[in-house]
Formats: C-alpha cells, sequence, structure tokens
C-alpha cells in the first residue's frame, strides 16, 4: 500500500495532473478528450482559485495518483456559499487503500475554514463504488433530480 499525502494542486504538477484527467475524462468516464488548450485554460483556472480549487493525492515517490476539484457556486435557498465537488479521481491501482477519503477529508476541510454552507457532488449511477465511498463518508443522497442542456446561440433568441 502506497501512503499518500494530500494537498493542493500547484503549477508544477500540470503535466501530472493534465495525464490523470484525462485518464479520468477519456478511459474512466470515455467521453472525448478535450481540446489540448482548453484543459490547459481549466487547469490554470483552478490553480488561480477564483473559481474553483484542486487538490492532489502524491505519493512518497512524487507521483499523483488521484484529484479532487471543488467549484464555489452559491445557493439560493440557504443565502450562502455552497462548493461543488465536480470530480473525484485515484488511479485503480491506488484505489482501496485512502486516497479518495483523504481527497474527500481535504474539501470538506477547506469548505469547513473558507464557511461554505455545503459541499455537493454527483456520480454516475452505474457507479456503485462511489456510492458506497460517499454513503460511507456521511453523504446524503438528494431527492433532487439533476438535468443539463447544451446552450446554443442563434438569430432572434
Amino acid at each position: 500500500m502506497t501512503q499518500v499525502t494530500v494537498r493542493e494542486a500547484v503549477i508544477s504538477d500540470i503535466p501530472q495532473l493534465k495525464t490523470l484527467m484525462l485518464t479520468y475524462i477519456v478511459d474512466f468516464y470515455q467521453y472525448r478528450q478535450p481540446e489540448d488548450e482548453k484543459l490547459n485554460a481549466l487547469i490554470h483556472e483552478l490553480l488561480e482559485q477564483k473559481v474553483g480549487i484542486q487538490f492532489v493525492a502524491e505519493t512518497e515517490e512524487g507521483a499523483l495518483v488521484g484529484f479532487a476539484t471543488l467549484y464555489f457556486s452559491f445557493s439560493t435557498l440557504r443565502a450562502a456559499k455552497i462548493a461543488v465537488m465536480n470530480d473525484l479521481f485515484v488511479v485503480e491501482a491506488e484505489r482501496g487503500h485512502g486516497a479518495a477519503a483523504k481527497l474527500f477529508a481535504a474539501c470538506k476541510g477547506y469548505a469547513a475554514r473558507h464557511d461554505y454552507a455545503k459541499i455537493t457532488w454527483e456520480t454516475a449511477p452505474e457507479n456503485l463504488r462511489a456510492q458506497a465511498f460517499y454513503d460511507k463518508m456521511g453523504g446524503d443522497r438528494g431527492h433532487w433530480l439533476t438535468y443539463s442542456v447544451i446552450p446554443t446561440s442563434g438569430m432572434g433568441d
């Protein structure tokens, strides 16, 4: 079992973090690979910590084996800031050894230190391993349905 330390991502993490994010996006969720400049822009935006923050799980040897992303938002119902945990990913070889729990704790600790009212997240219905993990972490399954739409612009909108 590899010991990992969780910390905020820094600029020197970009090459490894980008590889992890691509593994998450393309291999794990089987989405198409984002354009390189868009992924770079997202990582840099998160490093500025204005719209969100990323945490990384690092081995003693300096290898990044996981990451978690919080995006900052608001809840009108709570009239307060909330954090949206959009990602929590650990490479297959390191799952079940505590890296995910440390990443989750880092997100929770950050939200507490910065007076966020709550952290929300979602996971795919078929991702039963993640659901079991979130149940174990004390997460409450919500009763809200998630919708999405792809915005389009057109004449006369």
